[in-house]
């Protein structure tokens, strides 16, 4: 299992913090949330992505800052490229739907 940081770095404003933001995801959300915990994140920012029909959505994970992302690297988290990130994502897709008991074959 592994846990991953992109190198996105959106420009974007939540709340009152101005910031660049990537996304910290992992193979499974139970790594996810336990990785994320670990480095302070709460539980209540996690983002499960939007459903499509009766499947779940794979594209979950936690939006880092610049300084969130430096810490997840240095905690053990994997940097890649936002197009890596894509591609990982998406080859968790089957597994994400196997895990709800949904068919992915349709």
């Amino acid at each position: 299992m592994t846990v991953y940081v992109d190198d996105a770095r959106i420009p974007a404003t939540v709340g009152t913090l101005t910031a660049n933001w990537s996304h910290l995801f992992a193979d499974t959300q139970a790594e996810l949330h336990e990785f994320a915990a670990g480095i302070g994140l709460q539980r209540a920012w996690f983002q499960p992505g939007t459903a499509y029909g009766d499947r779940p959505s794979p594209y979950w994970n936690y939006a880092v800052t610049d300084n969130k992302r430096r810490q997840a690297i240095r905690a053990g988290a994997q940097s890649v490229t936002a197009r890596e990130a894509v591609r990982i994502i998406r080859r968790r897709a089957p597994q994400a739907a196997a895990a709800a008991g949904k068919d992915t074959t349709r």
